[in-house]
C-alpha cells in the first residue's frame, strides 16, 4: 500500500487538490472530513484515552491512544498530534465529548446563545496565543487520530493500493514519517494572504496571524517530494496534477506491496503451505 501525505498551508488550495484525486478515483483520507464524523466520547461506540508523553518541544508533543472500533482493535497506539482549528467541526458540537472539554478549558465566554461553540471566537483566542492552541490540539487530538487510523484501515481492508492522507499539519504533528511521497501544495505568500482575507472576510492582520500559526509554507515545500505550485490558474494546476497522479498511480515497491492487503494475504498463504510442505517431508 502506498500512503500519499497530502498538506500544503491555509488557502493554499490543498482541497482543490484533494477533489481533484478524488476526482481521478483516487481514496483520499481527509482529516476534514473525518473531524466531522467523530462520534461522541459518551456514545460507548468510540472509546479513546489519551495521556502526554514527557514534552521536549511543541513538534514533540504526542498522544497515547487506546482505542476500540467495531472490529478495528489497536491498543496503546502512538499518534501523533492532529488537530488545528480547521479539523474541529462537529467534534465540539453542543453536547459532545469535545465541546465539555472545551468549555470546561475555555470557559463560557467562547459560547453562543443556543449554547453552540462560538467558532469565530475561539478561533481569535487559539490563533493569538501558541499555548492555547497547543491546549485545543491536546483536548481533541484523541478523537481525530484514531478516526484517521480508522478511515486508513477501512480502504486498507478493502484492497486500495494508493491511499492519499490529507492533513493541513502533515509536518506539524509528524504524519509525514507515515507518508511517502509527501506532496505540497504551494502558493505565492501575498497571493495567500489575499486569497484567505477573500474566502473568510477577516482582516490582512487576522489573516497574517492564520498563517503564522502553522509553519511556514516555504519550509514546507522544503521538505516535499513534489511540490504543485497553485498560484496560477486552476487549468495550469491541473496540469501539474496529471503529472503528480501519474507518478504517485506508478506500480508498487515490493515493500509497499507487502503493506497491501493482497501482499499480507500472499504472505500468509505462502507461509502456511512452506509449514505444511514441511511437515508432509518430516513423515
Amino acid at each position: 500500500m502506498r500512503l500519499v501525505g497530502l498538506t500544503g498551508g491555509i488557502a493554499s488550495g490543498k482541497s482543490t487538490v484533494s477533489n481533484l484525486f478524488k476526482d481521478a478515483g483516487v481514496p483520499v483520507v481527509d482529516a476534514d472530513v473525518v473531524a466531522r464524523i467523530v462520534v461522541k466520547l459518551d456514545t460507548g461506540s468510540h472509546r479513546a484515552s489519551s495521556k502526554r508523553l514527557p514534552r521536549c518541544g511543541v513538534r514533540d508533543e504526542f498522544v497515547w491512544i487506546g482505542f476500540d472500533i467495531q472490529s478495528c482493535d489497536v491498543i496503546a497506539t502512538l499518534i501523533p498530534l492532529v488537530c488545528d482549528f480547521g479539523l474541529i467541526a462537529d467534534v465540539v458540537r453542543k453536547g459532545t465529548g469535545g465541546w465539555k472539554k472545551i468549555v470546561k478549558a475555555f470557559g463560557n465566554d467562547i459560547l453562543l446563545e443556543n449554547g453552540e461553540i462560538d467558532r469565530a471566537r475561539l478561533g481569535q483566542i487559539v490563533f493569538s496565543d501558541p499555548a492555547k492552541r497547543q491546549l485545543l490540539n491536546r483536548l481533541l487530538a484523541p478523537h481525530i487520530s484514531s478516526g484517521i487510523l480508522w478511515e486508513i484501515a477501512k480502504l486498507w481492508m478493502k484492497g486500495c493500493k494508493v491511499i492519499i492522507l490529507d492533513v493541513p499539519l502533515l509536518f506539524e504533528t509528524k504524519m509525514d514519517r507515515w507518508t511517502n511521497p509527501v506532496i505540497v501544495v504551494w502558493v505565492d505568500p501575498e497571493i495567500q494572504i489575499q486569497r484567505l482575507m477573500s474566502r473568510d472576510g477577516c482582516s490582512e492582520e487576522q489573516a497574517q496571524n492564520r498563517i503564522n500559526a502553522q509553519l511556514a509554507l516555504d519550509w514546507k515545500k522544503s521538505e516535499a517530494d513534489i511540490v504543485i505550485d497553485n498560484s496560477g490558474s486552476l487549468d495550469e494546476t491541473k496540469e501539474q496534477f496529471r503529472e503528480v497522479l501519474s507518478k504517485v498511480s506508478e506500480p508498487l515497491t515490493w515493500k509497499e506491496r507487502l503493506r497491501s492487503r493482497d501482499g499480507l494475504i500472499s504472505v500468509i498463504l505462502c507461509t502456511a503451505v512452506g509449514v505444511l510442505l514441511a511437515q508432509k517431508n518430516l513423515l
